[in-house]
């Protein structure tokens, strides 16, 4: 049993303690948990832009201080009483959508929306209304039920995942958010099919884990829409199979596509977060079928429009969240599997100083939110 069992842990941590100011690092106290909580030793956390969102003041949700980072993997320290899915030393990866299994999204095959504790995560507490976290005398709020931009985080039992000890932590971590829900936003949400064509705003990680999920559907067409030809090549060896740069051409984008296409593509992706590109990829689906998902988070406040006519003439649009399988830890299962899928996502992605997935431990000396 590890001597921390039952007792506070000082470590280090990236606090936030407002919006829009830099993340500091600090020695923060982190609790024991609770009954039905975990704490984790988080060892690896890359950064997604959801982070950065919420440093902005874009996220309705977002409150102060608080411990970010979402996308983490790490090893059980101890549990809680009543905790029987994991144990200590167990390998993790902490879930933002949690699986509880008993409420009405976790038995409708329709969603992976887990309702169980929606209401405190979102506050930033844990289910019981409290936080785990303290830092010079103030409470510090949790984030996104993970809190993973910290050496120790707690966690609801429903909201951790265990995984193989042979899997590398620095690697699958990713599959806390960016891959998952990329990936899972072609395979479950559109449900792509061989054949089809298809095109994704935005080849950040997200937007090349769809590309990867396309690809595995057997999709025949599969065209990155950036406004950086730099990640062109990178998306490449995700699947995608011609690119469309916004900036090389004076038409609409949704025209463009229309006319690359003949009539419009089966299925969009819009991996940014702009409600202008939303409407461009939907409007680029094919009349009578084509579909749209939204999985980019635009901010607070703004809302999506589009011609009424548009939607009457057959096309969906949608979102996703976390990939959309109601399922999701089967599928993130599938996922470890494919060990070289994840090796090659890591070393391309790890090119780029903007998305990497740095040792929590070197947190100690530069945290870096772009």
């Amino acid at each position: 049993m590890s001597s921390t069992v039952g007792k506070v842990i000082s470590c280090c941590a990236a606090v936030a303690w407002e919006e829009k100011k830099p993340l500091s690092i600090e020695t923060i106290e982190v609790a024991p948990p609770k009954a039905g909580e975990v704490r984790i030793k988080i060892l690896s956390t890359a950064i997604c832009h959801t982070d950065a969102y919420t440093l902005d003041g874009l996220d309705p949700e977002g409150v102060f201080p608080c411990v970010l980072g979402h996308e983490g993997g790490g090893i059980v320290e101890s549990v809680g009483e009543g905790v029987t899915a994991v144990k200590e030393g167990d390998h993790v990866i902490p879930l933002y959508i949690p699986q509880c299994g008993d409420c009405k999204f976790c038995n409708s095959p329709k969603t992976n929306l887990c309702g169980k504790i929606r209401t405190t995560q979102g506050q930033g507490l844990m289910p019981d209304g409290t936080t785990r976290f303290t830092c010079k005398g103030k409470s510090l709020y949790h984030f996104m039920g993970c809190s993973t931009f910290s050496e120790y985080t707690v966690v609801a039992e429903i909201s951790v995942a265990k995984i193989s000890e042979t899997a590398p932590l620095d690697k699958v971590c990713l599959l806390g958010c960016g891959i998952t829900t990329g990936y899972g936003a072609a395979l479950n949400a559109a449900k792509v099919e061989a054949g089809s064509n298809c095109a994704i705003w935005g080849l950040g990680a997200v937007g090349l884990a769809v590309a990867m999920g396309c690809r595995a559907a057997g999709a025949k067409r599969i065209i990155g829409i950036d406004v950086n030809p730099a990640k062109f090549e990178i998306a490449k060896k995700f699947g995608c199979t011609e690119f469309v740069n916004p900036k090389d051409h004076e038409k609409p984008i949704q025209q463009v596509m229309i006319e690359l296409t003949d009539g419009g593509l089966d299925y969009t992706f819009e991996c940014v977060g702009n409600v202008g590109t939303m409407r461009a990829a939907l409007e680029s689906c094919h009349k009578g079928w084509g579909t749209s998902v939204i999985v980019g988070v635009a901010g607070s406040g703004q809302e999506i429009s589009t011609r009424p006519f548009q939607l009457v003439t057959g096309r969906t649009w949608k979102g996703t969240a976390f990939g959309g399988d109601s399922k999701l830890f089967s599928c993130m299962l599938t996922l470890c599997k494919c060990i070289d899928i994840l090796k090659i996502f890591r070393t391309e992605i790890r090119s780029s100083p903007k998305r990497q997935t740095p040792n929590v431990t070197a947190c100690r000396r530069t945290v870096q939110v772009d």
